[in-house]
């Protein structure tokens, strides 16, 4: 069960608002993604990569308003995705 490979990973502290027995990350890939690109530390981002595709990281960097200021324009330049197509970045 993924649920408890996230614990067992410590990356479940990033989700302390949810009953982590419960969570299927995959069944949220946005909501999983966004949470560990705003919050997560090194080992929560080789968690994610693992887990998720470039190519949706990339999808929640450019879609996901939820991230602040600071994280969308970081994970915009690690993923090379010019800003004007960051969400976040718009008034």
């Amino acid at each position: 069960m993924i649920c408890h490979y996230i614990i067992g990973s410590s990356v479940g502290s990033f989700f302390w608002d949810i009953d982590i027995d419960t969570f299927a990350p995959q069944s949220y890939p946005g909501y999983t993604i966004a949470r560990l690109l705003e919050y997560g530390d090194l080992e929560a981002i080789s968690w994610l990569k693992e887990q998720f595709s470039e190519e949706a990281i990339k999808d929640v960097v450019k879609a996901e308003r939820s991230l602040s200021p600071k994280a969308a324009t970081f994970w915009a330049l690690v993923y090379h995705i010019p800003s004007e197509e960051i969400a976040a970045l718009k008034n």
